[in-house]
């Protein structure tokens, strides 16, 4: 058989890099990076080849799973889907609907099939117990646009490839390739600000890569953001900087609260705390007004902290104030060919708490930081058997620790993922969907964020066993057993789902979206990308208030009550500055070769040096003793971890980094790259009761912890 070549999407992060894939007999022979894709021209990360590791991982479950009393025992596909539904209603039949909870990970939403089908699992189930990965990551992002523009995922992003000044703040794209920004090779994209004349300034706790390629690098002390901010807005209407005749300002309703509540916030009241001097607090001022074409991009460091809601709203009323909001240069909206706001709710806050703590939901979803307690506590609405979908929430979540004793006393538990993991060990069944690579490929949440309008679709390279099945299928089995259809309407609806699948309802989005015609001939169609596997470029991203909105008065509202109101907690609340030796506060990290828990079991992407350190400054390593590379422990309220030091001056004084979703020494999984290569979960530090109360969102970044040298002795000879 001759070689032969596929062009498709790596979607193992949200750069949505065009690929090359050359195979032969079934066997994957190279992945490189297509050239004559129109956005990633050409280019990869590191992480690309992981989706051959992926495909032909041995360790990857191909069958369902059953725990028996001897053991994982692999079973028929109809026994496990008929056995999984009968564990659920059980469980709801004695305690109720609401006491089956559901955990989407993170991998759901670089998947077409989970994207444009997941309701059918949830509509089956009928559970207000909804979690997922949101909340620990960019759900302040939904709640400013649901608030602003009217629509949880009306997010605009910096127009990265026009702009002069790009203020980074909490943000390391070279690592993340870019997050709510979809932007392939974007170091090359911020190295072309400079080669223009322009300027790339970041600041964050640590002197990151992004940093590294920075004009300009300013530490600040963790969950300090808000302060920040607060003080450059300060400075914006001191000065009389606000672009008051700017047209997106003329749509704004509540502007009239801002310069009051903003008065206090001098850049000499929040510079001690932040460790931003006033001085450069008001330079970072004038030169982004000075600025031609500017952008604010706030992202994972100022979300997941105790202020990230109002600290991601202060983020987008700087862009908006300094007139940068849907104008070239700034933050734009983009025209995606499948635009899923028509088919999605448009978010809600707060219409239910969590039983145990009282945090808000959006969205349907409760805060993930609740999820143990709720699990663990008795009494009417405990949750008693959990649906995971693609999530290991052990180590990507608060208190994993707390949670895995969680999991592991529910009734019944069901987990819909290839891997036996951390947390999949824990349940009764194991569903597998099929690999990436056997399954068709469309971005529909990635397009929608990205730097510019573009458009690819690939059909699925392999064919799967005649055995397996995709996700959305196990939903449909699911459903079917769980909530059987009614009427004629639904028999005939699951009927066509059947036997179109994704494909079919991507088609339809496809034809009567933005760059479609509806039934009128021309027009972007899914036949037309699949001529076009290079993707499709669509242009620039353009202006497109206030015909954009999603509110009903086609204005920006921007509920100065809502988010003003948390002011005061500002105020009690200032971020602690650690004095002992031994106290500091901890970050996460990211690199480019990891993607949360996903890729540890990918030789390729772990082979190296470990990058699961403590990083800490020579000045207080040296003040207990620890040398670079020597074992350390790291202390906080929930746990300790055991890793080796790596002492940098990359890092501010009083803080640490931890990289996020190692922790592979948990017995019981399976999955012996990355047992090989455990590191220590940060997740067991990161604090449950450590919320954001505006949001729910966890506080992930700025929590306390105690350091210490830890001796190791070695034994005794035989």
């Amino acid at each position: 058989m001759s070689t032969q070549t596929h062009h498709r999407t790596c979607n193992l992060c949200e750069a949505m890099c065009g690929i090359v894939v050359t195979h032969e007999a079934g066997q994957i022979v190279s992945i490189k990076g297509d050239r004559d894709d129109p956005f990633s021209r050409g280019h990869i990360c590191p992480k690309a080849v992981a989706l051959k590791d992926i495909h032909e991982d041995p360790d990857r479950l191909r069958k369902p799973l059953a725990r028996t009393a001897d053991g994982w025992q692999e079973i028929s596909w109809k026994e496990a889907l008929d056995r999984a539904a009968e564990g659920i209603a059980r469980v709801q039949r004695e305690h109720g609907r609401n006491a089956v909870g559901t955990y989407l990970g993170n991998p759901n939403v670089h998947n077409t099939g989970a994207m444009l089908l997941g309701r059918l699992l949830h509509d089956s189930l009928k559970t207000r117990s909804r979690f997922s990965a949101t909340s620990v990551d960019q759900l302040p992002h939904h709640i400013v646009a649901h608030h602003l523009f009217g629509h949880q995922l009306k997010i605009p992003v910096p127009d990265i490839d026009r702009t002069d000044f790009m203020l980074i703040i909490g943000a390391n794209p070279v690592a993340s390739n870019g997050s709510i920004m979809t932007v392939p090779d974007v170091k090359k994209r911020l190295q072309s600000i400079g080669e223009r004349g322009g300027r790339v300034v970041v600041i964050d706790p640590r002197r990151t890569e992004t940093a590294a390629l920075a004009s300009e690098h300013h530490f600040i002390r963790p969950g300090s953001d808000v302060l920040l901010l607060l003080a450059m807005l300060q400075v914006l209407y001191a000065e009389g900087r606000v672009q008051r005749d700017h047209r997106t300002l003329a749509l704004c309703d509540g502007l009239e609260a801002l310069p009051d509540a903003v008065a206090p916030w001098t850049p000499e009241r929040v510079a001690p705390h932040t460790g931003i001097a006033a001085d450069s607090i008001r330079q970072l001022v004038a030169d982004f007004c000075a600025a031609e074409r500017a952008v604010c991009y706030g992202r994972m460091g100022v979300s997941v902290q105790a202020f990230g809601l109002l600290s991601q709203y202060l983020v987008m009323l700087l862009n908006l104030l300094t007139g940068r909001l849907d104008e070239p240069g700034g933050l734009m909206f983009t025209q995606p060919a499948v635009d899923v706001l028509n088919h999605t709710g448009p978010g809600r806050l707060g219409r239910n708490h969590t039983r145990v703590r009282g945090l808000p939901d959006f969205g349907g979803e409760f805060p993930v930081a609740a999820m143990a307690e709720e699990i663990l506590t008795p009494g009417d609405g405990q949750i008693r058997a959990m649906v995971t979908v693609a999530g290991n929430p052990v180590l990507s979540t608060p208190n994993g620790g707390q949670l895995d004793e969680a999991l592991a006393s529910l009734d019944f538990m069901v987990a819909i993922d290839f891997y036996l993991n951390e947390t999949t060990r824990h349940a009764d069944l194991i569903l597998p969907p099929v690999s990436p690579l056997e399954r068709e490929h469309y971005d529909v949440i990635f397009h929608m964020l990205a730097v510019r309008n573009t458009a690819r679709y690939a059909d699925a390279l392999f064919a799967p066993p005649k055995d397996a099945l995709h996700d959305w299928q196990i939903y449909l089995e699911l459903a079917d057993r769980l909530a059987p259809p009614r009427s004629l309407r639904e028999r005939a609806t699951r009927a066509l789902i059947r036997r179109r699948g994704p494909k079919g309802l991507l088609a339809m989005m496809l034809r009567f979206g933005a760059w479609g015609r509806g039934l009128r001939p021309g027009g972007l169609t899914l036949g037309k990308l699949r001529r076009n596997p290079h993707g499709i470029d669509l242009g620039p991203l353009m202006p497109t208030l206030p015909g954009g909105l999603r509110h009903r008065d086609k204005r920006i509202h921007l509920h100065p009550d809502f988010y003003l109101a948390d002011l005061p907690r500002v105020e009690a609340g200032f971020p602690e500055v650690p004095e002992a030796d031994n106290a500091a506060l901890l970050i996460g990290r990211r690199h480019v070769r990891s993607n949360n828990s996903w890729l540890h079991n990918s030789h390729r992407l772990v082979k190296g040096k470990s990058r699961c350190t403590v990083m800490l400054h020579p000045q207080q390593a040296a003040a207990l003793g620890i040398e670079d590379g020597a074992q350390m422990r790291v202390t906080s309220r929930v746990g300790s971890i055991e890793l080796p030091a790596e002492v940098t001056t990359d890092i501010m004084p009083g803080v640490v980094s931890v990289p996020h979703g190692w922790g592979h020494q948990r017995a019981g999984i399976r999955q012996q790259v990355a047992q090989q290569h455990a590191g220590a979960s940060v997740n067991d530090l990161t604090d449950d009761q450590r919320v954001d109360v505006l949001s729910g969102n966890a506080a992930l970044n700025g929590v306390p912890v105690t350091l210490e040298a830890v001796d190791l002795v070695k034994a005794p000879a035989a």
